[in-house]
């Protein structure tokens, strides 16, 4: 009995944990709520590898390189370039999505006498941003996991270590390149407690959200998904083929990462084991820890996507007609303010939130929203992770380290 349990992968358990979370979440949706604990647990377990694995990772990535600090320079100016064309292509189909669907209309917003909170409006600025982006101290931004600052701070360090010496700069890195590796199979040990993880994160989602809720916000939920897809096609497909990905071995080495952020609504837990992953893969470790980190402050194409529909569903919702040059100063404004979702907690429905006011929509069109949230947040953010990965292989084609077409991925040491 235990040889027949070893066979199975951790892909299986997380696919068996789900099928059993929905069961509990649905036929016991009163007690599925305190199973919450369980997938916090696990989440804070994720988190608490990223700033040690992304500042390890960046300036093993950057000082590493010390005699290359142009080519840096020219993977950051390219991977800038290619993050904001592809944030730019999410935005103009979520906003013809949500036209041609229109799914607001008819939907009723809830009454602004609601007790139900509402997310505190922030109006996110560029000034504001870039604000955001310096720390005030790096140990601060570690203890609140703003990825962000904590890339801002590893870059400039990476950088100032890179011009030090070589006998004072060789201690450090090698400090760093173990702290990398230790990370990696600390991440190996965490992702053991993966399908307890994610069974009570489904448990709980169901149980909270119930599947009734589909009927009402249904439209809307198919609406993001159906341009998801559609953007992962038109997309992405035609980058990969560029590039001459092998999608199929891509997609399998990934998919654990993809159903743990589809799962746990969480980009954070899926990231390290996507970097190990990837290196796995054939892309160059200096690439994947320069690029990923990178792309989770300023690539969310799912997330960015997902705010162009939510914010034209509440104007249809609210009976009020956006002009196309509306929209499409929205959409710019959505350029500038999504880059700051990284470093803001409950990132999504601030920057909703920050919309709506800056464009006179109703507030309560949040609360319409947060109750299927969570099912959207999936959709939105396994697509994250697949944008960054891609964005990550994307980049090692440019600088012509293309491991992947030379060789097969090497097995993952769980």
């Amino acid at each position: 009995m235990w040889q027949l349990l070893r066979r199975v992968s951790l892909t299986q358990w997380i696919l068996v944990s789900m099928v059993a979370g929905i069961l509990i979440g649905y036929y016991y949706p009163q007690e599925s709520q305190s199973v919450k604990v369980i997938s916090n647990v696990f989440l804070k377990m994720i988190k608490c590898i990223l700033v040690p694995l992304v500042f390890g990772t960046l300036v093993v990535g950057i000082a590493g390189h010390s005699d290359d600090l142009k080519g840096v320079g020219r993977l950051a100016f390219k991977s800038i370039l290619y993050f904001e064309v592809v944030t730019t292509l999410a935005l103009v189909i979520g906003l013809a999505a949500v036209n041609l669907a229109t799914p607001g209309i008819g939907t009723k917003l809830p009454l602004p006498a609601s007790s139900q909170e509402l997310t505190a409006p922030a109006h996110v600025t560029f000034s504001s941003i870039i604000e955001h982006i310096v720390p005030k101290s790096f140990f601060e931004a570690a203890a609140s996991n703003d990825v962000l600052q904590v890339v801002f701070f590893a870059m400039l360090f990476g950088v100032a270590l890179a011009q030090v010496p070589s006998a004072q700069r060789e201690p450090m890195l090698r400090f760093c390149e173990s702290l990398t590796e230790v990370m990696f199979k600390f991440t190996g040990l965490v992702m053991k407690f993966a399908p307890l993880g994610i069974g009570a994160a489904m448990a709980y989602t169901v149980g909270h959200s119930g599947l009734g809720m589909l009927i009402n916000l249904g439209k809307l939920i198919l609406t993001l998904y159906v341009a998801l897809v559609v953007f992962c096609l038109v997309v992405f497909l035609p980058i990969a083929f560029w590039i001459r990905l092998p999608i199929k071995k891509f997609l399998s080495l990934l998919r654990e990462p993809i159903i743990l952020a589809f799962t746990t609504t969480s980009s954070d837990a899926a990231m390290p084991d996507a970097m190990k992953r990837l290196v796995s893969f054939g892309v160059p470790k200096r690439i994947v820890s320069f690029v990923m980190p990178l792309g989770y402050s300023f690539n969310l194409d799912g997330s960015t996507l997902y705010l162009a529909v939510a914010s034209v569903f509440v104007a249809q919702a609210a009976g009020i007609p956006l002009t196309w040059g509306q929209q499409l100063t929205m959409m710019l404004m959505l350029m500038l303010t999504s880059k700051g979702m990284a470093g803001i907690p409950r990132a999504s429905q601030v920057i909703l939130a920050g919309t709506l006011v800056s464009f006179n929509l109703p507030l309560e069109g949040i609360i319409l929203i947060i109750g299927v949230d969570e099912l959207m947040d999936m959709a939105r953010t396994s697509v994250n992770l697949v944008g960054n990965c891609l964005a990550t292989t994307v980049m090692a084609h440019c600088e012509g380290e293309v491991g992947w077409i030379s060789k097969d991925p090497t097995p993952i040491q769980s």
